[in-house]
């Protein structure tokens, strides 16, 4: 396992819950907006956490958190990520695992073998926008449409998410996102914070006003979508 931070204490990355977050280091994805850019861009193996230092503060707090939240980078291209997140579950913490929904076969396997509680899916664009909006041109898509039917189907709890970037989404694509995920349980278009960490510079949010635009739009078809992160 490649980690490289632990944020001890969280109330807001998994829903409900007292929560620490784990963050692997490698991305299959080069979102020009990722706020984690130092986890995707410029790996150093070095600054790697033990597996088990980060099982030691787990074991500490038992019985003070909830859950642990899996992040990235993307954590599905660990190659041990299901054996960590075993001992994990073995410690009886709820498991949230964000994803960027690519490596559908590792999602199920996780999802079938109950080692995870919540998934949290990036929907990074509109379908016929994905290639520009990750970074990579002429992505195939069949995955990431596999892991979102997979999800809406109902095998765990679930929500999806964009992060809403001025450069990147317009009126067009958020009605193209609506009708994509319709009867999803929970979608959230998330405000843009520049972290300081991107891989590209000069983007920008939307003000408060156009983001409730965006979800009126896509609330003709998913109508249980909300806003987050937004001032």
């Amino acid at each position: 396992m490649n980690i490289q931070g632990l944020q001890k204490l969280t109330l807001l990355d998994y829903p409900d819950k007292v929560a620490c977050t784990v963050f692997t280091a490698g991305c299959n994805f080069r979102c020009p907006f990722c706020h984690n850019a130092s986890l995707v861009t410029h790996v150093d193996p070095g600054n790697d956490i033990p597996v088990e230092e980060v099982l030691a503060f787990l074991r500490k707090r038992q019985g003070v958190l909830d859950g642990v939240c899996v992040t990235g980078g993307e954590p599905l291209l660990q190659p041990d990520i299901i054996d960590f997140i075993k001992r994990v579950k073995e410690l009886g913490y709820a498991v949230k695992l964000d994803t960027n929904g690519s490596i559908i076969f590792k999602l199920r396997q996780l999802v079938e073998e109950k080692l995870v509680d919540y998934v949290a899916m990036d929907i990074k664009n509109a379908p016929n926008k994905y290639g520009e909006t990750i970074g990579i041109e002429e992505y195939n898509l069949e995955n990431i449409l596999q892991s979102v039917d997979y999800l809406k189907s109902g095998v765990v709890p679930y929500e999806f998410r964009t992060t809403v970037v001025r450069e990147f989404h317009k009126r067009e694509d958020f009605a193209a996102i609506g009708r994509w995920l319709v009867g999803a349980d929970r979608y959230y278009l998330q405000g843009f914070v520049d972290s300081g960490d991107l891989i590209q510079s000069g983007l920008r949010a939307y003000n408060r006003d156009i983001m409730e635009q965006a979800l009126e739009i896509v609330r003709r078809n998913v109508p249980n979508a909300e806003l987050r992160g937004v001032e």
